[in-house]
């Protein structure tokens, strides 16, 4: 990088932090820390203004091009943006599955009137979405999806269910793969299509989880309708669409991620200290292990960054969703025998909290089943699994 691009950058850092470090404050001053994976109930109404108000002084979908309302920021100024908002402990974004996954999507994807339809509407933080990939009979399997859709006149008919739909409680609009040739199989004969979840054809149902909250859901489709234009990538391209926005997600805003499990690591080695657990040999190795891996976790997302994903997403997903569920059970050996009782109303703390829901990483966003398959056949040239 040369010396005029570093001062750019160096500036853009200095923009960035100033302005979180004046605008979390009065009333959104409480917000620092609050949301984030296993709490998304946490003040959800007030850290949907938050995202308004970033909105309106230009801080949402700043990796954008400038033409679809983002700030068309460089690699290097998205990793600056992502750290800094995670080292001011800004509250979790409600925005995340619009932001960097589906705009992104529409981007590469989309017709120019789907990207005038809703890319403003995400800019704003005006409309909310979920994401309808996972099914019961399927799991992280897109290509085994049952969900069907059936086009009648100028409307699709949508049928099935999806489960582990995060937020579906919350969005306006979701985005499904569902199977539109009929008798296809596999990859073959799948669309991605962007339905509106206010209709009487859809049912929400939370899933109670180990935290006590509901973040995730099931979510029935009963002759569900959208229009016959919303289909993106064009009908029957849906698992190369959905790909690609698994390697959005999968992208810089990753870095974001590890500076939170860099303050969650260093949590687990306070309470270690304050246990003594520290003093056991094991455990002492455990934390310097883990220590060691998040780097390598680090370095690895920073050595992807910049081109597709593709398969190397998998690759980032199944380091940092192990890493973090062992972080979870080392957090346990750390508290010692405080970590088996919980408060009144089952009143669980950041650890116990940590645990818990660490469990499902290697489950949502592709299960670890998944990923060595992928990696296996994709990467390494393995033979292919036996499918049915």
């Amino acid at each position: 990088m040369d010396a005029t691009q570093h001062d750019a950058d160096e500036r853009f850092r200095a923009e960035i932090r100033e302005w979180l470090s004046e605008n979390l404050s009065g009333r959104f001053a409480a917000l620092r820390g609050r949301g984030g994976s296993g709490r998304e109930h946490e003040d959800f109404e007030a850290r949907l203004e938050w995202n308004r108000h970033m909105a309106a002084s230009g801080w949402t979908c700043v990796a954008w091009p400038v033409e679809y309302g983002g700030r068309g920021l460089s690699i290097a100024q998205q990793v600056i943006f992502h750290e800094e908002y995670a080292r001011a402990d800004a509250p979790a974004r409600v925005n995340h599955l619009g932001e960097e996954l589906l705009g992104p999507t529409l981007i590469a994807h989309g017709t120019a009137e789907q990207k005038a339809r809703f890319l403003p509407g995400i800019v704003a933080v005006e409309e909310l979405w979920c994401q309808g990939y996972s099914e019961p009979g399927a799991g992280s399997d897109l290509a085994a999806v049952s969900t069907k859709a059936v086009l009648n006149g100028d409307e699709w008919s949508i049928t099935g269910q999806k489960v582990w739909t995060s937020l579906a409680q919350h969005a306006d609009w979701c985005f499904v793969i569902a199977r539109t040739e009929q008798g296809s199989t596999r990859h073959r004969g799948l669309s991605y299509l962007l339905v509106p979840m206010d209709q009487s054809g859809i049912e929400v149902r939370p899933i109670l989880q180990l935290t006590a909250t509901s973040e995730f859901n099931e979510v029935f489709f009963d002759d569900a309708r959208t229009a016959s234009d919303l289909v993106v990538g064009g009908e029957g391209n849906g698992f190369k669409v959905a790909m690609a926005t698994l390697g959005f997600e999968r992208g810089v805003s990753t870095l974001a991620q590890q500076i939170a499990f860099r303050r969650e690591l260093d949590a687990v080695i306070a309470t270690a200290q304050r246990t003594g657990a520290i003093d056991d040999a094991v455990i002492h190795d455990r934390l310097a292990r883990a220590d060691m891996d998040l780097e390598v976790i680090r370095q690895h997302a920073l050595r992807t960054l910049g081109g597709e994903q593709g398969d190397s997403a998998s690759v980032t997903k199944l380091l940092w969703s192990n890493w973090h569920r062992s972080l979870g059970e080392l957090a346990m050996q750390a508290a010692g025998p405080a970590s088996l009782v919980v408060g009144d109303d089952y009143a669980l703390d950041d650890l116990q909290t940590l645990f818990l829901f660490s469990r499902s990483d290697t489950i949502y966003g592709g299960s670890d089943e998944i990923q060595r398959n992928v990696i296996a056949e994709r990467v390494l040239g393995l033979p292919r699994e036996a499918r049915p």
